[in-house]
């Protein structure tokens, strides 16, 4: 938009991590020097941490940069709010595996067998893990366990972790002993002292094409410093805004004073939503019930406010802006609520599915096969031949049954046999049967 008013070739402080506006402070070029030192060492984790808009994403995406054409095979790992199974799913989505329904011990032996290969053929292969901070303890450990995979005395797999300073609290923890020892150099990367901050800004814009505007007054630099404390992206957001504030003004000389007033509406931009959320959070709180819990907030977005709303004074920009900031607000909650109901489904289903395999395994091991069904239900062979020669077991109050063999014996009283329904009855009433025999016979 006002690119052509200052005579520059491209936006010099887009928020957008650029390679190109890469300007190397101390502590960014001792960052930097970190993370080609792990390259060159092929081995371990580097763990670089750094405050938010910090310019820890611009150095890995020069070192990227810095990177191609080289034997370093690079996969980087920007979505980290996952459990510690997706997690190495996305370690091999970087590679470019297929991992939808492949089971972890699958995705393991692939990842193996990947890396394994890229080192036959001279190549090495590095794991770039941005937001570390929000990686799960199983998480990180799978990730240590992936350090294992070696070929030789030859390490496969490199890993880069890049993340908020709650990451390094993250590693002080008893548990993440064996972690910090696989760690082979870790950086902070802090703000830009006042010197820097002024560097910083002129280097942005000769990269941006800069030749001799916009000219910076006295004191102006001082004013940037103490309203971004030295922090890059905060830098970006206050240079940006007082360009298009000269653009408007017609004038590509800039003042502190042009400096403070931008602040003052950054601050009132940033400060209006959480003033309106806080006038209303007293009436916004539900009635306790017994469905009430703690921290709900109601469904309904509209919120009653205890201002009066005819004494506030807004341009037209300002209103817009805050506007739009209240809607992305908005539809972030949503989303919110979105993820969880979906996460929640996600486990009643995982349930479900193992609740279903646990009663098909119940109805398998108590199911009667076909032969065992027939076995029993089939007389054997002695039944056969009792049912033919010998007369029935005599029942309480009749007289027994009287029975000549074969070959012209005495009769001899023999007990009737009881009609048997049952199988296992059956078997029970012949053996009671041949047991008479064997008496009558002595």
């Amino acid at each position: 938009m006002y690119e052509s008013f200052y005579g520059l070739e491209r936006k010099p402080f887009q928020l957008i991590p650029d390679p190109k506006f890469y300007f190397g402070s101390k502590q960014h070029s001792r960052a930097k020097a970190y993370l080609e030192y792990g390259v060159s060492r092929n081995e371990g984790f580097v763990v670089i941490t750094g405050e938010i808009g910090a310019g820890k994403t611009t150095i890995l995406r020069t070192l990227i940069d810095g990177l191609h054409g080289s034997n370093v095979v690079t996969g980087h790992l920007v979505t980290t709010q996952l459990d510690a199974e997706d997690t190495l799913r996305m370690v091999g989505a970087a590679f470019g595996f297929k991992v939808k329904d492949v089971p972890k011990s699958e995705l393991l032996i692939t990842l193996e067998a990947f890396l394994i290969s890229q080192t036959s053929q001279g190549k090495r292969c590095l794991l770039i893990v941005d937001e570390a901070q929000n990686l799960t303890m199983r998480a990180v450990e799978e990730l240590r366990m992936l350090s294992n995979f070696q070929f030789g005395n030859q390490a496969l797999l490199q890993s880069f972790l890049i993340g908020q300073p709650e990451f390094r609290e993250i590693l002080q923890r008893p548990e993440m002993e064996q972690f910090r020892q696989r760690v082979a150099a870790t950086c902070h990367i802090g703000p830009l002292d006042r010197d820097e901050t002024q560097g910083y800004v002129e280097h942005r814009l000769k990269q941006a094409g800069s030749t001799d505007k916009p000219s910076w007054g006295e004191g102006a630099f001082d004013a940037i410093y103490k309203a971004t404390q030295g922090i890059p992206r905060r830098i970006n957001s206050v240079c940006d805004r007082v360009l298009l504030l000269g653009f408007l003004a017609g004038r590509t000389q800039l003042t502190a004073d042009d400096i403070d007033e931008v602040v003052k509406e950054l601050e009132q931009e940033n400060a209006l939503p959480g003033s309106r959320l806080k006038a209303a959070a007293p009436s916004a709180l539900p009635a306790s019930g017994p469905d009430s819990r703690p921290g709900d907030l109601p469904l309904t977005s509209a919120l009653p406010l205890d201002v009066d709303l005819t004494r506030l004074a807004l341009d037209a920009g300002t209103a817009d802006s805050v506007d739009r900031h209240l809607a992305r607000l908005s539809a972030e909650q949503r989303l919110d609520q979105l993820q969880r109901l979906e996460r929640g489904l996600l486990r009643l289903e995982r349930v479900s599915v193992q609740t279903l395999s646990l009663l098909q395994k119940l109805v398998a091991a108590i199911r009667i096969r076909p032969d065992d069904q027939a076995l029993l239900a089939a007389p054997t062979a002695a039944d056969a031949k009792d049912d033919a020669v010998k007369p029935a077991e005599a029942t309480p109050g009749k007289p027994a049954d009287k029975s000549v063999g074969k070959s012209g014996d005495k009769a001899v009283d023999r007990p009737a046999v009881k009609p048997v329904d049952k199988p296992a009855e059956r078997v029970t009433a012949s053996l009671a049967v041949d047991k008479g025999s064997e008496r009558a016979r002595l």
